[in-house]
């Protein structure tokens, strides 16, 4: 219990301050817990940001999942996916967490890491069902997932700042159905 109160206060305060003036005795005032007990779950703030990240990213991948399960195709499971993203990047402040604050706070190779383990494997799965299924040609996979992973995320960072939605799927629609053209 304790270590869930030090990642929801955690969440709020580098959400409210940012990682960089967010400080540990913030963070054991906002959790009510003692500075032991920060330590004995967490080596530094990097370790509960990281949490914070896998947190979200946890909840991200699982949301995606619900969402693709019921798809009958490999690409209307991409497109299912592409909305849930969307959706799960909604929850207030998850974009900024995950696309700005994390790679400062950890780094941009750490972040795709953690990344690479939830939210962007559904992603890599979807797409490699789309080519088995011959429903988008034989591309480099990790390439591709790259390259959509990076417009999914600037798209949800446009929509966090006021963006259309409707535009940007729209647009996100369309790269996915440029990939099942041939």
């Amino acid at each position: 219990m304790t270590r869930k109160a030090l990642v929801a206060a955690a969440r709020k305060l580098f959400l409210e301050k940012g990682y960089a003036e967010a400080s540990t005795p913030e963070l054991v005032r906002a959790a009510g817990v003692t500075r032991g007990a920060l330590y004995h779950h967490f080596e530094d703030k990097k370790a509960i940001f990281r949490a914070v990240a896998e947190s979200e990213l946890a909840e991200v991948a699982t949301l995606i999942n619900r969402s693709t399960s019921k798809s009958s195709t490999a690409m209307q499971a991409l497109e299912s996916g592409t909305r849930a993203y969307l959706d799960a990047m909604q929850t207030p402040g998850r974009a900024y967490l995950l696309l700005v604050e994390g790679p400062a706070a950890l780094g941009v190779h750490t972040m795709k890491q953690l990344n690479g383990d939830s939210a962007a494997h559904t992603l890599r799965d979807g797409l490699a069902a789309a080519m088995a299924a011959g429903e988008i040609p034989q591309l480099p996979l990790d390439a591709v997932t790259t390259v959509l992973d990076a417009a999914f995320d600037r798209a949800a960072l446009e929509i966090a700042q006021g963006a259309s939605r409707t535009e940007i799927e729209t647009a996100l629609a369309a790269l996915l159905q440029g990939l099942a053209a041939e």
